[in-house]
């Protein structure tokens, strides 16, 4: 049952005291009356709390969440996917596909807009812009789709950042069916912020034929029109997001390097909104790729190698943890050590045992750290932590 507290916290609803008057009203509600209101205002409070939590729900089910979870962790779109974490979205995207989703996608009003390309395979057929630009990580790629207008078109869209513009390449398109959508590219252009026109992209699309052809499956269309599974006709596999989940605009955040400690801080402060009680988070075995840190490198690579803030950690049982660092030409700095639980989210780290290993053969350096590790976030796929100097980490388990 909601109590007062719970009920306090939901934005707009406040409790106010009873101001006192010269002339107090005659009639009192007995405790058992004043009870009751409260239980009916407890319920009230709880049916708005189960309902923000039911709206947050509805945008992905279970399934696409298990997609969404395939996909953290990722880099360049697929460009870097590992054959794991590829046959991990495989599988995800069959399981889909096989549910149906909206039937006749391209009769349905949710297929139109914008989509936020998250995943594509690279076959060696890919377009030229789809081999240049989308796996560019500090690039957003967004599809756009229009069918029910005077000039039905389909639409890619590589945005460089909010202050250099995008190039938009664009294609008249039709429907062939429930599920196809053919296409032809006929014009492109970026659009600088610094410029008052547009720059034509360079390439003759009456001149290339059958080339400039092409269509494009909707294989899954989600019954929120938040997630959309395509495939192309060069065997091409995209996922499209119109709605993204905490964790994907924060990974965004990163890719493009705009104001990731701002985003970081909205992530924790929303999840700690939508949590009632803060529960213990544990260190879970792994390896992790440090992707970001607010560290400004002032030391030496070594240095920072030894503290964790570039490279791998790689946690592993009875307390065992180890930090791998690729170098050059197959060489790698590695250091091991011990941690344990020192308090509540918190570990203290020892560092003594550091090596350049070139594969079976290691040459020993004599290097010894200690350092706290808080952690602030943690999931399967993704963590947040709070390290050496109270520098900011955000991982992915690779």
């Amino acid at each position: 049952m909601a109590t007062l507290e719970a009920a306090a916290a939901i934005p707009g609803l406040r409790f106010r005291p009873q101001q006192s008057t010269l002339n107090p009203p005659r009639t009192r509600l007995s405790s058992a009356a004043v009870g009751r209101k409260i239980h009916r205002l407890s319920l009230k409070c709880c049916s708005l709390v189960e309902e923000q939590v039911s709206k947050a729900a509805a945008a992905f089910t279970e399934d696409e969440t298990s997609l969404i979870d395939a996909l953290i962790g990722i880099q360049g779109r697929g460009r870097s996917a590992s054959s794991p974490q590829l046959q991990e979205v495989e599988r995800a995207v069959q399981k889909l596909e096989g549910l149906k989703g909206v039937p006749d996608p391209t009769s349905s009003s949710l297929i139109e807009g914008r989509w936020q390309l998250m995943f594509t395979t690279r076959p060696g057929t890919a377009s030229p812009i789809q081999r240049t630009f989308v796996g560019v990580d500090s690039f957003n790629v967004f599809q756009e789709v229009f069918l029910r207008t005077d000039d039905p078109r389909v639409s890619n869209i590589v945005k460089f950042s909010d202050f250099i513009g995008e190039l938009k390449v664009e294609a008249v398109a039709s429907v062939k069916d429930e599920k196809r959508i053919l296409f032809q590219f006929d014009r492109a252009a970026f659009s600088f912020k610094f410029l008052p026109f547009k720059v034509p992209y360079p390439v003759p699309f009456k001149l290339l034929g059958d080339e400039a052809k092409g269509w494009l499956d909707t294989t899954y269309l989600s019954q929120s029109g938040n997630i959309r599974i395509s495939r192309g006709n060069k065997g091409t596999t995209f996922v499209l997001q119109k709605k993204t989940e905490p964790r994907q605009k924060l990974l965004s955040a990163i890719s493009s390097g705009a104001q990731v400690k701002e985003a970081i801080d909205e992530f924790i402060t929303t999840l700690n909104r939508s949590t009632v009680t803060k529960s213990e988070i544990e260190l879970i075995e792994g390896e992790w790729l440090m992707i970001w840190s607010s560290q400004e490198e002032t030391e030496s690579w070594i240095e920072n190698a030894a503290k964790g803030l570039m490279g791998k950690q790689i946690i592993r049982p009875n307390g065992n943890i180890k930090f791998l660092v690729d170098i050059l030409f197959g060489l790698k700095f590695s250091m091991t050590g011990k941690y344990e639980k020192s308090g509540f989210n918190t570990y203290d780290v020892a560092m003594d045992d550091a090596a350049i290993v070139a594969g079976p053969y290691g040459i020993p350096a004599e290097m010894e750290t200690g350092f706290a590790i808080e952690l602030l976030y943690s999931d399967e796929k993704m963590r947040i932590s709070r390290g050496y100097k109270e520098i900011l980490f955000v991982h992915v388990r690779s």
